[in-house]
């Protein structure tokens, strides 16, 4: 009789642990989870992530070029055609500003993404292509190593706005057509008389580079 009592009170313990092992296993191999109670808040998702705006986009483009100046990976022609780009951007987002009461409307603001989309893909091309600028060890190297970094450093600074380094670079990219030619025509040297040639040159860049960084002129940083 005991044990016939005992018996028929383990089976539903039994039915009680099998049932709560199914349960488990359901929920593990479903990967649910248990739904939250009423009144309860869930867990937050991560924030997105802002977009970029106009302006941070054109500071990410300037310290990306300032960038390739420095390291070499842009040539002075390549920045000066990128800068000549920028600054045509720069013209088109100050005149919609002037047009619509200092804000660029929707439309304007994808006109200038577009565009700044396509810079980016040219500044990564030329970045990144054969073209880099080889400086050499000696005097005439060192100086335009220098004007670059220079250059490269009131880019990233704002003290020159694209225009400036747009001409900057293109008076670079004369000094350095000169030095080259000047080598081929001396078997791959400069002689002294070059190089005097060469030395003032770089006097008058050096000026015009201190002209435009100390100048009233200055990359703004503009509006969102």
């Amino acid at each position: 009789m005991k044990f016939t009592w005992m018996k028929w009170a383990i089976v539903p313990a039994a039915f009680l642990l099998v049932g709560g092992m199914a349960m488990a296993q359901d929920q593990s191999s479903s990967g649910s989870q248990p739904a939250p109670q009423s009144g309860s808040s869930a867990a937050p998702g991560p924030a997105e992530k802002p977009k970029a705006t106009v302006a941070q986009r054109k500071e990410n483009q300037q310290d990306r070029i300032a960038n390739g100046v420095q390291s070499g990976q842009l040539t002075a022609g390549e920045t000066a055609n990128l800068e000549k780009k920028e600054s045509a951007i720069n013209k088109e987002t100050a005149a919609d500003r002037a047009a619509n009461g200092g804000k660029l409307t929707s439309s304007e603001k994808r006109q200038i993404n577009r565009q700044q989309n396509q810079m980016s893909k040219q500044i990564y091309t030329d970045k990144h292509n054969a073209n880099t600028a080889h400086y050499g060890n000696n005097k005439v190297g060192q100086r335009r190593e220098n004007q670059q970094d220079r250059i490269a450093q009131g880019v990233k600074s704002g003290q020159l706005t694209a225009g400036e380094t747009a001409r900057l670079e293109k008076q670079q990219q004369g000094i350095n057509k000169q030095v080259a030619t000047d080598r081929k025509a001396n078997g791959g040297k400069l002689n002294a008389s070059q190089k005097q040639q060469i030395n003032k040159k770089q006097n008058a860049a050096s000026r015009n580079i201190y002209r435009k960084k100390h100048n009233a002129k200055t990359q703004p940083q503009a509006k969102p």
